[in-house]
């Protein structure tokens, strides 16, 4: 019976057994600690922005921009055309790609079929000046006819067609030069002629154009969307559909109008795809406003 009851007894009988082992308990504790850190401290580390104030890092970032992305280029040098893959991807693929707004996707040799029987000279015209909701030129007045031509070619070529690439025109002939005993020419003198009394300045033209140029424009530039409400256009006349760009203010809806907008639910080309001045684009925008208030 005491063997058992010895057996059940605490190992600290006394106060200095306590106190050794609450000592000894402390010291493993600091002991476990130290060595944590001395692991930790002898491994060298380099956290992120620890090389921002060297040399490099600090050319690198006062270093011009111009060295990164940029090329200058002469202005007066002679322009350099695109290729038609170049202008079909900038231009076209955005609406052929995808048959957007009914046009004709580019490797359906099924939907080109009609419209490569009206011939190249057609399909060219068209792509130049527009037709339904196809806008002048895909919407980029900048491109040049040759450009324009390259792309038809491009497309119609992946769609069924084989028309010959356009060939790119000779340059025109320099002009003469002048004689070099011009200089030395004799010129009778001229009588000099009276002042004439000043007439009276015409009156400045608006800057705006008239209502009836704002429908002029309506109709030349932006009934192909507008009037049926292809690509996300708000329909000439709806004035739920027009109630959130009212909203935007006039110069939102004329800087939209003339340098294009591209929203979710559709794409707008500058000027509609047309070369209307800024003025008849503003007056087109007024017109279909009127029509909505």
């Amino acid at each position: 019976m005491s063997d058992a009851h010895n057996e059940h007894q605490s190992l600290i009988r006394t106060p200095k057994q306590l106190v050794v082992a609450v000592t000894g308990f402390f010291l493993v504790i600091v002991l476990g600690i130290i060595l944590l850190v001395t692991f930790v401290t002898s491994t060298a580390t380099t956290g992120a922005g620890t090389d921002g104030q060297s040399a490099e890092a600090i050319s690198n970032r006062i270093r011009p921009v111009s060295e990164e992305g940029f090329t200058l280029v002469d202005a007066n040098a002679p322009r350099v055309l695109q290729a038609g893959g170049a202008v079909y991807a900038a231009t076209c693929a955005a609406c052929h790609d995808s048959g957007m707004a009914g046009a004709p996707k580019t490797g359906d040799n099924g939907a080109w079929g009609a419209r490569l029987a009206q011939g190249y000279d057609t399909l060219l015209k068209h792509a130049i000046e527009g037709i339904r909701a196809m806008p002048a030129r895909g919407g980029n007045p900048d491109l040049d006819n040759l450009e324009v031509e390259r792309a038809v070619v491009f497309m119609t070529n992946k769609s069924g067609a084989s028309f010959k690439e356009p060939a790119e025109p000779a340059p025109a002939p320099a002009a003469a030069e002048a004689p070099a005993d011009a200089a030395a020419t004799t010129v009778a003198p001229v009588a000099p002629v009276p002042a004439a009394t000043p007439a009276a300045a015409p009156a400045a033209a608006p800057a705006i154009a008239s209502a009836d140029a704002g429908k002029k424009a309506y109709d030349s530039a932006c009934i192909a969307c507008h009037g049926a409400g292809i690509a996300g256009a708000p329909k000439f006349g709806d004035k739920a559909a027009w109630t959130a760009r009212l909203g935007q203010g006039a110069n939102v809806m004329y800087e939209h109008a003339i340098k294009g907008f591209q929203g979710k639910a559709g794409f707008m080309p500058p000027k509609g795809g047309s070369t209307l001045p800024d003025a008849e684009i503003k007056a087109a925008v007024d017109y279909m406003v009127a029509a909505v208030k």
